[in-house]
């Protein structure tokens, strides 16, 4: 007599779905609520930061009618907006002004400042530390504290009054926080370097052109990049020295005139704005890593 034995019936699975392909779908699911979980609070700042940009962006390609009015999206795109802004009388003027006031300024202060900090981080001589302590105490001094003397001196000592090269030359004398930035930077690379260049026979402007400059990159590029935002931004300084010159006014003084003349059509003042926040984001856009890395590296030792 033979028996037969039946085998337990199997787990029952939904149908047309395979238990391997449910659990990977479940963990895919599981991930992406892990992932939303950690990047909530940094997706809400990011919203925070992009819907300002946006809000401006579709603004600047509205027409005059839409602009004032409660629409968010745009009906029709007038991408004319913006070369009504570039035909704006003057415009173009600004842009050069700022191109030179940023460039040369970034160029003045870069180039004053690296031999400054290079001393201060690496040379040994009685009175480093006092030298230093002044440097930093002169970035505790607001600019409304000396900008009537100083521009008494510029303008009835040199007559430079109406430009902008009371604010670039100063420039070429070093900037404090680029200084201490820099000596910071520069108190990180080890002093190897320095005596070894020495043993091969270099001397102390070589050694810092030759060995210096090329591991201070990121440092030198944090520097340029605070400086070069400063120049495109300031608004203070051209007003003080070149306000009654409209031929030597920035972007940035010369959009605050730009608005009071087109207070009603928000798109050209949108447009307008744009145009003067674009070539700081493309140049922070394709600067960042130096730039993070300069900023990262600093101040490492004390």
């Amino acid at each position: 007599m033979t028996t037969t034995t039946i085998d337990a019936p199997s787990a029952v699975t939904p149908r047309g779905a395979s238990p391997s392909r449910r659990d990977s779908a479940r963990a895919r699911r599981k991930r992406a609520l892990n992932w939303i979980a950690v990047h909530a609070v940094a997706l809400a700042l990011a919203l925070v930061f992009i819907l300002p940009f946006v809000f401006v962006f579709l603004t600047s390609v509205m027409s005059d009618s839409q602009a004032m009015s409660g629409h968010l999206w745009p009906t029709s795109w007038h991408w004319s907006n913006y070369s009504a802004v570039f035909h704006t009388p003057g415009f173009l003027d600004w842009w050069k002004n700022s191109i030179m006031y940023a460039v040369l300024g970034t160029l003045f202060t870069v180039v004053s400042s690296v031999p400054v900090a290079y001393a201060l981080a690496k040379f040994r001589f009685r009175g480093r530390r006092t030298a230093m302590i002044l440097v930093i105490s002169t970035m505790m001094l607001p600019p409304q504290v000396i900008v009537v003397p100083m521009y008494l001196v510029w303008a009835q000592q040199f007559h430079l009054s109406g430009s902008l090269w009371p604010l670039i030359i100063p420039m070429a004398f070093g900037d404090a926080y680029s200084i201490f930035l820099l000596r910071q930077f520069l108190l990180t690379i080890p002093k190897e370097y320095i005596e070894s260049a020495k043993i091969d026979g270099c001397g102390e402007l070589r050694t810092l052109l030759k060995i210096i400059v090329p591991m201070a990159k990121p440092g030198i590029a944090a520097v340029s990049l605070f400086q070069f935002f400063y120049c495109w931004n300031d608004y203070f300084g051209p007003q003080i020295y070149a306000a009654q010159n409209p031929g030597a006014w920035t972007l940035s003084y010369g959009l605050e005139s730009f608005k009071s003349a087109h207070s009603v059509n928000w798109n050209l003042t949108m447009a307008a704005t744009l145009l003067v926040m674009a070539p700081v984001v493309i140049v922070f856009f394709f600067a960042q890593k130096a730039f993070v890395e300069g900023v990262t590296l600093t101040g490492v030792k004390g």
